[in-house]
């Protein structure tokens, strides 16, 4: 078994996996995405992960939007899942990243997309939205805001990239378990489920399913807080927040003041979850679902 064979859904709904390869500024890269619902929806939700993860996170909550008939796309970033890796490190970096999303988008004809960004996938949201702002028309930015503090990303240093070797799924994920502990209250299920989709097989067991020279450019980006209000304040869509109450990555302070700048987010923190919530339970996909779900204002 390797790491792009189809495998069990968690949620029973099995998704159509596809990948495009770019071409122009970005050739040689390709983009592997996982479809659900139907492809002449009225409404196409993209997801995005974070900075290790990957499409199959968002497999409980797409097939939930998808039952509802929306036409939902969760995407490999580059360097990760089934996409490609690159050859200079250095461009695992979130504006090469919204170029390359922007492409991809604009490849498929998609002129206008609700966005689902955990974390990394939040910023590169952020910086698609000012990028190209025709292109998003509702943002949902899970856990992460225009500021981070620089220990919350030494943090994720200790982890990021290591060049790990497990005998089975099994030490990967009590791995993972360790690692994501924030993610909240996860079943059994959902863990095996992570484990299997987070997998490689190589010569000798079993190892993450990204490239570990993702760290190489982390580590600039690790030196210093991430302050991107400026970023956030030139937003013009709608914008809903959702975060864990515990989360190291976003404070307070920062919640608070996304409220009253730029486009004045909606905000729902969820208890006993930290960074960043799963998207996984009952009552975070309902949430979510609620708020796309709702008219935009003048509809």
């Amino acid at each position: 078994m390797t790491a792009h064979d189809t495998r069990g859904e968690a949620s029973g709904d099995g998704p159509a996996s596809h990948t495009l390869e770019l071409d122009g500024d970005h050739a040689g890269t390709s983009i592997h995405w996982l479809e659900r619902g139907p492809a002449d929806a009225d409404q196409v939700i993209v997801c995005v992960h974070g900075l290790t993860r990957n499409a199959h996170d968002f497999d409980i909550l797409a097939a939930s939007l998808a039952r509802s008939g929306a036409r939902v796309l969760s995407i490999d970033v580059v360097g990760r899942g089934g996409s490609s890796w690159l050859e200079d490190p250095q461009g695992y970096a979130v504006p090469v990243y919204t170029a390359q999303l922007i492409a991809f988008l604009r490849k498929l004809g998609l002129s206008s997309v609700d966005w689902i960004g955990t974390s990394m996938g939040g910023l590169i949201g952020m910086g698609v939205a000012v990028t190209d702002p025709a292109i998003i028309g509702r943002l949902v930015l899970n856990d992460i805001g225009p500021f981070v503090p620089k220990r919350a990303l030494a943090e994720i240093r200790t982890y990021l990239g290591l060049e790990l070797t497990f005998g089975d799924l099994d030490e990967l994920e009590a791995h993972l378990r360790f690692i994501h502990a924030s993610f909240g209250q996860l079943t059994d299920e959902q863990w095996r489920h992570m484990a299997v989709h987070s997998s490689r097989e190589v010569e000798g067991g079993w190892k993450l399913n990204y490239d570990p020279a993702i760290r190489e450019a982390y580590d600039e980006v690790g030196e210093a807080d991430i302050e991107i209000w400026e970023l956030f304040e030139a937003i013009t869509c709608p914008v809903f927040l959702i975060y864990g109450r515990d989360s190291r990555l976003l404070d307070a302070a920062t919640v608070e003041r996304m409220k009253t700048t730029g486009p004045g987010a909606q905000t729902a923190g969820f208890a006993g979850v930290g960074h960043a919530p799963a998207l996984m339970s009952d009552d975070q996909i309902a949430t979510i679902s609620g708020w796309l779900g709702a008219p935009l204002s003048g509809d």
